[in-house]
C-alpha cells in the first residue's frame, strides 16, 4: 500500500509535468504552490496550463480510475463471473443513452446540454438500464442466476448502443462529434467545478464498499452460503448495485466510455494480495488510479500535437494485460 501510494504520488506528477507545452519540472512545482502563496509563482499563462488544465484532469484520471477498478471488483465478486465489470452488465451502456440524450437532444433547449443535466441523465439511465437487468435475468422461481445476470447485460448494452447511435444519427453535426468525442474516453473536459461531485461519489462509495468487504467475502462462496453466514442477501446486492450504478453514471458523464479498468484491475489485485475483499480493495483503488493516470499521459504524449482517446489507450493495453492474466492463473476464474 506504502508502495502504491508513493508510486500513485509520483504518477500524478509526471502526469501534470507531461504535455504539448514545453513547461519544466520546477515551474509545475512553482505553479502549484503558488496557488496557496508559496514563493514567487510562475506567469499567468503557464499557472494556467498547470493549475487549470494537467492538474484537473490528472486528478479525475485518477479518480474515474480508481472508481471503475472498484466497481468491477464488485461485480465479479456479486455475480461470481471473472468478466463482470460496470460495461458488461449494462450500467454504462444505460448511462451512455441517457447522457447522449442530453447532449444531442438537449441543444434545443438553452442550458441543458451542459452542467449537472448530464450526470442527472447517465444516472438515470445507468439506474434503468440494472432494472432492465435484473426484470430480464430474474427466473420464474424468483433466483438470479449470474450467467442470466451476464448474457441479459449483454443484451441491455447492444439495445443501449443502438438508442445512442439512433440518437447520434439524428443529431447535427457539432452535437454528434460531442458525442463521438464522448463515448471515445477522454478527461480533456475535467475542471475543478466538476471535480467535488466525481469526489464525493467515488469516496462515498469506496467507504461503504470497504465497511462491507466482509460480505463480499461471504459472495465468493455461493448465494447459498452467504445466506447461511447471516448475509441478508437481497437487501446486500441492491445496495451494492445500486453504489456501483451511481459510480458508473457519474464517471461516464464526467469521462465517456473508459473500458478495461474495471475488468483488468481486479485480477492484477488479486494477484498482489489474494481475494480477501479488506486487502484486495485498497489495492484495487490505489492500481486503478495508477492505471488510468498513465494511459491519459500515453494520451497526450505518444503522439506529438495530437492526443487520442484514452479509452482507446486502455483497449490497447487492456487486452494483453488480460491475456496475460489469464496465462498466469492458467485460465481458471
Amino acid at each position: 500500500m506504502v508502495g502504491l501510494t508513493v508510486l500513485l504520488v509520483v504518477s500524478m506528477g509526471v502526469g501534470v509535468f507531461a504535455g504539448s507545452a514545453d513547461i519544466g519540472l520546477g515551474e509545475v512545482y512553482r505553479a502549484v504552490a503558488g496557488q496557496f502563496g508559496i514563493g514567487s509563482g510562475v506567469d499567468a499563462n503557464t499557472a494556467y496550463i498547470v493549475v487549470d488544465l494537467r492538474l484537473p484532469r490528472v486528478v479525475e484520471g485518477a479518480v474515474v480510475g480508481a472508481g471503475l477498478a472498484l466497481c468491477g471488483a464488485v461485480l465479479q465478486s456479486l455475480t461470481g463471473n471473472v468478466l463482470a465489470d460496470p460495461y458488461i452488465l449494462g450500467l454504462a451502456s444505460g448511462a451512455s443513452v441517457g447522457a447522449t440524450a442530453v447532449l444531442t437532444l438537449g441543444t434545443t433547449v438553452a442550458g441543458l446540454a451542459g452542467g449537472p443535466a448530464v450526470s442527472v441523465a447517465a444516472f438515470a439511465g445507468a439506474m434503468l438500464a440494472l432494472l432492465t437487468v435484473f426484470a430480464i435475468a430474474t427466473t420464474r422461481t424468483g433466483a438470479l442466476l449470474p450467467g442470466r445476470l451476464i448474457l441479459a447485460g449483454v443484451a441491455v448494452a447492444q439495445a443501449g448502443a443502438a438508442l445512442s447511435a439512433i440518437m447520434i444519427l439524428r443529431a447535427d453535426t457539432g452535437a454528434a462529434d460531442r458525442v463521438m468525442r464522448w463515448t471515445l474516453g477522454s478527461l480533456a473536459g475535467a475542471r475543478w467545478s466538476t471535480m467535488p461531485l466525481l469526489l464525493t461519489v467515488v469516496l462515498v462509495a469506496a467507504a461503504v464498499i470497504v465497511l462491507v468487504s466482509r460480505t463480499l467475502d461471504a459472495f465468493a462462496f455461493g448465494e447459498r452460503s452467504a445466506t447461511s453466514l447471516g448475509v441478508n442477501v437481497t437487501a446486500t446486492r441492491w445496495l451494492l448495485y445500486s453504489i456501483v450504478s451511481v459510480c458508473t453514471a457519474v464517471m461516464v458523464a464526467h469521462s465517456g466510455i473508459i473500458g478495461f479498468v474495471g475488468l483488468v484491475v481486479p485480477h492484477a489485485a488479486r494477484m498482489i494480495v489474494g481475494p480477501l475483499h479488506v486487502r484486495l480493495l485498497p489495492v484495487v483503488l490505489l492500481v486503478g488510479a495508477l492505471l488510468l493516470v498513465w494511459a491519459d499521459v500515453l494520451a497526450r504524449t505518444v503522439v506529438a500535437h495530437q492526443e487520442i482517446p484514452v479509452g482507446l489507450v486502455t483497449a490497447v493495453i487492456g487486452v494483453p494485460a488480460f491475456v496475460w492474466l489469464l496465462r498466469r492463473r492458467g485460465g481458471a476464474a
